[in-house]
């Protein structure tokens, strides 16, 4: 009996290990985000150095928690909910090194954009909007992980919406500043990279949320719309 408690004990410290680890990586993606955007908007090239040097990090981050689930599972062999937390975990460090990947995109675009002379400063105001927006879905969705949260990973399917709004309203603004001025256009097909990259990171946070809804409640809600999942969450 005391050999099964320590295993018991064993494999729950290493689940809780796993959840460490994840929040972490977590953590640390929310921080490439936020340098990311101030690189835009600063056109610091120090911090842009940073954010495309530490995509690394964050690469291995991955490959790391990865290797310890792989372990978890040929070792413990989880069933029923450890199982599905396992998946979640692997599922979800997936999507947090895209983030990672999208964060260094957004960086070498500032880059770009403050390589050259511009006849005409470009503004980010609507982009550090709907950044903020994506960013936020991002520590929620870590947020809702943590606490096995159900309707904060509901509302976060449906801000989703939003960023893919503020995505297209940013997209016909700067359609309308090409046309007016076609010495606009390279800059502005450079924003409209960042603007998608962060519309991406919305998508991956979403992508996240749903997996907690998989986790708690043994239910994929992938694909299906936000009424549906909402119903899922109340039922």
């Amino acid at each position: 009996m005391a050999i099964k408690e320590h295993i018991s004990k064993r494999f729950d410290a290493d689940l809780e290990e796993v959840r460490t680890r994840v929040l972490q990586m977590g953590g640390f993606v929310e921080e490439q985000i936020e340098r990311a955007i101030d690189a835009l908007t600063e056109g610091n090239e120090t911090i842009i150095d940073q954010v495309i040097d530490n995509d690394h990090r964050v690469n291995a981050m991955e490959v790391s928690i990865d290797e310890i689930c792989s372990q978890i599972i040929a070792l413990r062999q989880p069933t029923a909910s450890d199982l599905r937390m396992i998946m979640t975990v692997i599922k979800t460090i997936t999507d947090l090194e895209r983030i990672g990947d999208e964060a260094a995109k957004i960086a070498r675009m500032a880059r770009l954009i403050y390589s050259t002379d511009r006849l005409h400063a470009p503004r980010f105001v609507e982009v550090k909007h709907v950044a903020q927006i994506a960013s936020g879905m991002l520590h929620q969705a870590l947020d809702a992980f943590a606490r096995l949260d159900l309707n904060a990973a509901a509302r976060i399917v449906r801000q989703d919406e939003l960023v893919d709004e503020e995505f297209r309203a940013i997209l016909r603004q700067l359609i309308t500043f090409m046309m007016e001025d076609p010495r606009k256009i390279s800059t502005s097909l450079e924003i409209l990279f960042v603007a998608k990259a962060i519309e991406r990171i919305g998508d991956h946070a979403k992508n996240m949320s749903e997996y907690v809804v998989y986790m708690v409640k043994g239910k994929d809600v992938r694909h299906v719309t936000v009424e549906e999942i909402e119903r899922e969450v109340r039922g």
